[in-house]
């Protein structure tokens, strides 16, 4: 079954209304709306790396304690005070 090109016109003009729509109803037609998107994805980017970095500092900071653990056990066993 074809469609006809008068069909696929309506199809397609429909659509675009339905997302010019929609991209207002989220407040994103404006002339800015670009500029607002990239601000979106940057501060996404920023909470991202935060994150990582949050995770990463967490096991430095349990490895230290660990390692520390470790260093004051065997300081009391071998090397304390006589």
């Amino acid at each position: 079954m074809e469609i006809s090109q008068e069909t696929k016109e309506l199809i397609e003009k429909a659509g675009e209304e339905g997302a010019k729509r929609a991209l207002q109803n989220i407040g994103l037609a404006d002339e800015t709306a670009g500029e607002d998107v990239r601000e979106l994805r940057n501060l996404l980017d920023a909470w991202r790396g935060a994150k990582r970095t949050m995770g990463q500092t967490i096991i430095r900071m349990i490895t230290t304690g660990i390692l520390m653990a470790l260093a004051v056990g065997i300081y009391a066993k071998f090397g304390g005070p006589k």
